[in-house]
């Protein structure tokens, strides 16, 4: 098996690797990634990149052909990856998230690659009442992520075929300690606030629903998505991927963090606008396709593997909203250095 995981240098890129190393001891695995975050490194004991058998540098946009040779399956990682920063970048995240997935299934299914995962996300629901979102569902994506993630499905669903078979995680919210830790994340967030500040300052009223999913489980999810076979799905899947026992109301979340780490102050706004961004998934068809790859993390463990290993390396900033711990910070850095243009290309 000849995989390649493309955008494996960011948060979840870690715990892919590391799972499809244990499933494939013996295949070819192969990462691809323009490496802004390459280096925002945490806790970690070797770079995990030493589980892959090459590291390529480069940017999905212009991804070569060339390298599509004998390649069994591929992981699409790569996205500009919240809305902070898809709403400064909208057209890079469109150019990224959507139009440069698209062009790689085409030029791989070109090529004679067999599998597709893409890496969606539960986010197109946006808005919606506290009845679970289902896959037939509308979609209601509010922001420029969201909206390349509806894009790329809508243009990779007609690709799929008997030899080449399309899943799409439509991914609840990711959390959980990976060695490139994101701060950006509301319960990564959270754990960040409650250990260094000893508070959690919710902006809404805290009733907002958000489903999560540990990195961990997501890198599972993906394992699966590598082997589906048509039988099982069909040839194009587009699923939601978590379990029903995440979804979390805001508050929830916080109040599982101050079980873990005690004093920790919560407060909610109780005046704040709705949160558009609330809603409710479904993850039964998940649970029927995949039930030897179900979510095996839970709220408490997370939290506390966060919290254990932000104390292992001497995290005490209580500052973190504007260190290189959060996505938008790093790539303005690097604005700054002139390593990176407006289009967020290289400028080497």
């Amino acid at each position: 098996m000849k995989i390649i995981i493309v955008g494996n240098l960011g948060y979840i890129g870690p715990s892919v690797v590391n799972q499809l190393r244990k499933t494939y001891s013996d295949g070819e695995l192969i990462g691809y990634d323009i490496g802004y975050f390459a280096h925002c490194l945490t806790n970690a004991d070797y770079i995990p990149e030493v589980l892959l058998d090459q590291q390529i540098y480069g940017d999905i946009r212009t991804f070569p052909e060339k390298y599509l040779e004998g390649v069994d399956a591929i992981v699409d990682l790569a996205a500009i990856s919240n809305d902070p920063m898809s709403f400064q970048f909208e057209e890079v995240t469109l150019d990224i998230n959507y139009r440069a997935a698209v062009r790689l299934a085409k030029m791989a299914k070109d090529n004679g690659v067999k599998s597709f995962v893409y890496a969606s996300s539960c986010s197109m629901y946006g808005l919606a009442d506290d009845t679970e979102r289902k896959e037939g569902d509308k979609l209601n994506p509010l922001t420029a992520y969201a909206r390349s993630k509806v894009h790329a499905e809508e243009e990779l669903e007609p690709l799929a075929s008997d030899d080449f078979i399309i899943t799409c995680h439509r991914f609840a919210t990711a959390c959980g300690w990976t060695n490139r830790l994101r701060l950006d994340l509301v319960l990564n967030d959270f754990v960040a606030g409650a250990l260094v500040n000893k508070e959690i300052s919710i902006l809404s009223d805290g009733t907002p629903w958000r489903p999560m999913i540990n990195t961990l489980d997501m890198a599972r999810a993906i394992d699966w998505g590598v082997q589906r076979k048509k039988e099982n799905g069909g040839k194009f899947l587009a699923v939601n991927t978590g379990s029903n026992q995440w979804n979390n109301q805001i508050k929830d979340l916080a109040e599982a963090i101050g079980s873990v780490i005690p004093g920790v102050k919560i407060s909610v706004n109780p005046d704040a606008p709705p949160d558009k961004r609330s809603y409710r998934a479904n993850f039964d068809l998940f649970k029927s396709l995949a039930p030897n790859h179900q979510p095996q993390e839970d709220l408490i463990k997370t939290v506390t593997d966060i919290k254990n290993n932000l104390v292992a390396v001497g995290f005490n900033d209580p500052n973190y909203r504007e260190s290189q711990l959060i996505r938008l910070k790093v790539i303005d850095r690097l604005k700054s250095l002139g390593m990176l243009n407006n289009n967020l290309e290289w400028t080497y």
